[in-house]
């Protein structure tokens, strides 16, 4: 594109076009900042779905916010006809496209995510083996925070190599598992009726949901899961640790012994 091209695209800019722009994005930036804010600490107060649908506003009003900002800001400094608009966006694709492959690559994928929706904020979700909460949608990363307080950054570029596992999918239903493992001369119908009673009686335990108690057979004892889902998805490691420590404890009381893999490992090497 030329000199000449430049020019006959160009509008003239002149200093009240320039405080326009700069009053514009000073707009824009301070909007973004009070969503970001103010939504947080709303959704803060309320709970399950109310919170969730609160949260995931932020990254749709921001970019609403952006394109308000462009469909203000680019006729201002272009002449909007067919034959401009193509060239420049030509000339601007053609640049990034070699400059910021990748970092482009991770904004359209955002952007594919803000219309399929595989994740948003509330979600737990589970990215090449980094597990947490969406906290936070921008427009090239998501930000996750692990059960372990770590803030994890994932390009929006995964969704195109990797396998997104959504926990509670856009819900505030979430599942539980609690695992126990026992000696396999038990009353198996005892145990789940116990296993159950525990799940019924936690106070983190969501009643409106199933609660599933399944066992299966192994060669060293029988497998247990509660299979249950909390009042809120952040409470699940709460959840789960209630489940194990109570149903441990009724376990005890009964004549049932637990497994011991350590033990039937050792039997299989000396059997060999």
């Amino acid at each position: 594109m030329d000199s000449e091209q430049i020019a006959v695209i160009m509008k003239q800019i002149t200093t009240g076009t320039i405080v326009e722009i700069i009053i514009v994005i000073a707009i824009v930036i301070g909007l973004s900042w009070i969503v970001e804010k103010v939504l947080p600490w709303i959704a803060e107060k309320l709970h399950s779905r109310r919170r969730l649908l609160i949260l995931a506003l932020i990254p749709t009003i921001r970019i609403l916010l952006f394109i308000l900002a462009l469909i203000w800001i680019v006729p201002l400094i272009i002449e909007p006809t067919w034959q401009n608009m193509i060239a420049i966006l030509s000339a601007v694709g053609v640049a990034v496209g070699f400059a910021l492959k990748d970092y482009v690559s991770s904004i359209l994928a955002g952007i594919v995510a803000a219309y399929e929706l595989p994740y948003r904020p509330g979600d737990w979700i589970e990215v090449n083996g980094n597990y947490g909460e969406v906290k936070h949608i921008g427009t090239r990363v998501i930000t996750i925070v692990t059960p372990d307080d770590t803030v994890v950054y994932i390009p929006h570029l995964k969704i195109w190599t990797e396998l997104i596992h959504n926990a509670n999918n856009h819900t505030p239903n979430l599942l539980c598992v609690a695992n126990f493992y026992l000696d396999p001369d038990h009353n198996p119908k005892q145990i789940c009726r116990i296993l159950k009673s525990v799940a019924l009686t936690s106070p983190y335990t969501n009643l409106a949901k199933a609660i599933i108690v399944l066992l299966e057979d192994k060669p060293w004892g029988t497998h247990y899961r509660i299979k249950a889902y909390p009042m809120d998805p952040r409470q699940q490691f709460q959840f789960i640790s209630d489940l194990t420590a109570r149903g441990k404890q009724c376990l005890r009381e009964l004549p049932v012994k637990f497994a011991n893999l350590s033990t039937y490992y050792d039997t299989i090497q000396k059997n060999n």
